[in-house]
């Protein structure tokens, strides 16, 4: 951890990110291609491509080893371009548009969301995290499968990581995550009224106590023990029984898609707590499932706030999402530090 950086942090999250550098596995020459995380961002529309990229490639720069984009054939045309990096299938389908005249079905398969769902299922052995959300969009064939899938990825018991269009799909139908333990959610202040409205019912205001912790706690008791990171001035970390507060500075502009810096960054740490649990390395390390899913959370989002206010250092009020794909790695040394060899 950088010294400068460590004087700005509270003692508490110093302690966390001390756990959360414990789950982070150290660059050994026994480990090979995959290893150290596979990762699968799902959505990627005609109108939405910057956001399933801006959220694979924060999960490569952090460190996965294989970072995937699942999306529509004319999102994977624009989103091969910005990266060689990525791994892009053409798995998704939208439904028929008048205004998207790249949607229209080229076979009855095509509009099938139990054909289409069972393509992207079938890669799920490969893989070690799902993201589904970034660049989603809100179009029912595209709802449906990713249902689907959030099914199969459930049966598997894989960690998922659920933002932006995709908790409209929670909203709409708790079931799907309710007791799912695997599951990350990261809305925003909006997101979270809907969701709070959704689970809740409107009857109830969430006067669980002015602090904003107690109406976290409660949405993931809710829904049966999911963990939440509720994303705002700072970033709340709750499934439900512990709660921590990332209070780790970010910069001052809100440009659209560093939430999904913040999704590919909990995939891989979630993919790291994968081999910290399997240990494919020697470690003394002693934390289990469900403190090691939280940490993964909070590390995630600590790195987003670093490369947040390291980007608006050197850029201010012109800050865009691109700047905090620019910064992962620096963010991730100082917060965490780099790792080699055996930890305890």
């Amino acid at each position: 951890m950088s010294s400068d950086v460590a004087d700005m942090l509270s003692p508490a999250t110093r302690e966390i990110l001390g756990k959360v550098r414990q789950i982070v596995p150290p660059m050994l020459e026994k480990f090979h291609k995959g290893q150290l995380g596979r990762v699968a961002v799902i959505g990627g529309s005609e109108d939405y491509t910057g956001a399933p990229y801006f959220s694979a490639m924060a999960s490569a720069r952090l460190g996965c080893d294989m970072s995937h984009v699942i999306c529509t054939p004319a999102a994977a045309a624009v989103i091969k371009t910005y990266s060689p990096n990525l791994m892009v299938h053409p798995l998704m389908r939208q439904s028929p548009s008048p205004h998207h005249q790249h949607s229209s079905p080229n076979s009855p398969y095509d509009s099938d969301p139990v054909h289409i769902s069972g393509k992207i299922i079938d890669l799920l052995p490969r893989l070690h995290v799902l993201v589904v959300g970034p660049g989603l969009g809100r179009d029912p064939l595209m709802q449906e499968t990713c249902a689907r899938v959030l099914a199969a990825a459930r049966e598997r018991k894989m960690p998922v990581v659920l933002d932006a269009d995709a908790l409209a799909l929670v909203t709409k139908a708790p079931e799907l995550v309710h007791g799912w333990r695997e599951v990350v959610l990261t809305p925003n202040v909006v997101e979270f009224a809907r969701l709070w409205k959704g689970v809740k019912g409107s009857g109830d205001d969430g006067s669980e106590g002015s602090d904003p912790s107690h109406k976290v706690q409660a949405l993931s008791r809710a829904l049966g023990g999911v963990t939440i990171v509720q994303k705002g001035g700072r970033d709340l970390v709750s499934n439900g029984e512990v709660t921590m507060t990332v209070d780790v500075e970010g910069g001052l502009k809100r440009s659209g898609g560093q939430g999904d810096t913040l999704t590919g960054s909990i995939a891989t740490m979630l993919a790291w707590r994968k081999a910290y649990l399997d240990e494919i390395w020697d470690h003394d390390g002693k934390l289990g499932e469900e403190e090691t899913l939280g940490l993964a959370a909070f590390g995630g989002a600590a790195i987003t706030r670093e490369c947040s206010r390291l980007a608006f250092e050197k850029r201010g009020r012109s800050l865009q999402a691109s700047d905090l794909t620019d910064e992962v790695y620096t963010a991730f040394l100082n917060l965490i530090g780099e790792v080699t060899g055996k930890q305890g």
